[in-house]
């Protein structure tokens, strides 16, 4: 078996795709390590997660430093100690500061829940809502210096039914998300995707449109 994928995990809040992350690695079916949890806020639940299944957690919370910068490089010597095969956002609400994208080129995974590249930024679910849309989603996708804008690797649609609310299109985007990120890291683990300069590849092929995913 090769090397277990070395990963470091951001996040803010409830921590649920961390807990798909760790279920997965826990049964098996992902050989990786968690090698540090990290938050920006200190009440994310998350932490207790990470905390019960023995894992090293880190609170960085931005509302203790001056400025933006002073939060980028602390984070940055962190994770660089780490040295992580692939930083996992899972969840977590600060747009990482172009040192970070350029010092883990290619090594930054997050999950957003629409069907990029429409809807970036936030409350995606009451702005599909708002126009109108039959379908919504989520995207697996690489982190590049531009808001939600790096190389799709993975999405999942579902449709937007009548009376519908935003936490219900929430509801069925997490359940998909659950099964997403611990796939996406099975093949980086498996090398059945690998990403070089910039350009994913999925069973050696150049990934040209994302994998769409069947739950």
């Amino acid at each position: 078996m090769s090397q277990p994928l070395r990963l470091a995990v951001l996040i803010s809040g409830n921590g649920s795709n961390l807990q798909s992350i760790i279920d997965a690695i826990e049964s098996g079916r992902l050989n990786a390590e968690i090698k540090a949890v990290i938050s920006n806020n200190r009440k994310a639940h998350g932490l207790l997660r990470a905390t019960r299944h023995g894992l090293h957690t880190w609170v960085l919370d931005h509302r203790e430093y001056q400025d933006r910068d002073h939060f980028d490089k602390l984070l940055q010597h962190y994770l660089e100690a780490i040295d992580p095969d692939f930083i996992v956002l899972a969840g977590f609400m600060r747009i990482l500061g172009p040192g970070i994208v350029d010092a883990f080129e290619n090594r930054i995974l997050n999950i957003h829940p629409s069907l990029l590249p429409a809807y970036k930024g936030l409350n995606t679910h009451q702005r599909a809502l708002d126009n109108g849309e039959q379908k919504h989603g989520v995207s697996i996708h690489l982190v590049t210096a531009k808001l939600d804008d790096g190389p799709v690797i993975l999405q999942a649609s579902y449709p937007i039914e009548a009376g519908d609310s935003a936490e219900d299109l929430q509801q069925k985007g997490h359940r998909l998300e659950h099964q997403m990120y611990p796939q996406v890291l099975r093949w980086l683990s498996d090398r059945n995707l690998v990403i070089e300069g910039g350009k994913l590849f999925y069973e050696q092929a150049l990934l040209e449109e994302p994998i769409q995913f069947n739950a």
